[in-house]
């Protein structure tokens, strides 16, 4: 292992099977990074171990924009919302904490996020919101579960153009469950304290990706 790498993996933590780079080792990334930066506070370990192939983590923004950032018929808290329900169905703690806490900084309640697992009873939560947690959770398994009837429940709240881009929410976290699970991602400090608070009352914990 080269001393950059040394360098990386101790900044980490050492937990991830992949050491990522540090952020001074981002330079052809560094609009990536300062987005990062600028949204969250700090450059996920997933960008950073990502970062070793730059031309991955250009089109992993480009997705993640196109299908999170720009404007749409679907909430922004919606979409999040989505990204928790899919992640917690495939079992990616890293994804998880990182849902929840996204969804908490652009609105989605705390009482929400805690009460997912209860969606279908819970007063917090709307009859669209439901049918979007629904297909969500069934199509994060393995395999697969989601239905036609998920699609019909959809199309009483949402038009077909909506409903794109809720599967495309799906997707999009789908890959970073995969990338963030088997790479046992380093949880950052932030994300994981949000996730202590607010999902471990639920039974969730770091597990891999604990530092």
């Amino acid at each position: 292992m080269g001393n950059s790498d040394r360098k990386a993996e101790d900044e980490a933590g050492g937990t991830a099977n992949v050491a990522p780079l540090a952020v001074e080792q981002m330079d052809g990334v560094s609009d990536i990074v300062e987005l990062a930066q600028r949204f969250s506070g700090y450059v996920p370990t997933s960008y950073r171990i990502m970062a070793r192939k730059p031309n991955i983590l250009r089109a992993f923004n480009g997705l993640i924009g196109a299908v999170m950032r720009e404007p749409g018929e679907v909430a922004l808290e919606t979409k999040w919302l989505t990204a928790h329900a899919v992640s917690t169905a495939a079992g990616c703690r890293y994804c998880q904490a990182h849902t929840a806490a996204n969804g908490a900084k652009v609105g989605l309640s705390a009482d929400k996020i805690e009460a997912l697992l209860n969606y279908e009873e819970s007063d917090f939560y709307t009859p669209s919101e439901r049918a979007v947690v629904a297909l969500a959770l069934a199509a994060g398994q393995v395999p697969n579960s989601s239905t036609r009837e998920h699609f019909d429940a959809l199309r009483v709240h949402f038009s077909d153009d909506a409903i794109v881009e809720i599967v495309a929410v799906i997707s999009l976290f789908g890959w970073l469950n995969r990338w963030n699970d088997t790479l046992a991602s380093d949880l950052e400090a932030a994300p994981h304290a949000f996730a202590r608070a607010h999902l471990a009352p639920a039974g969730w914990n770091a597990g891999k990706h604990a530092r």
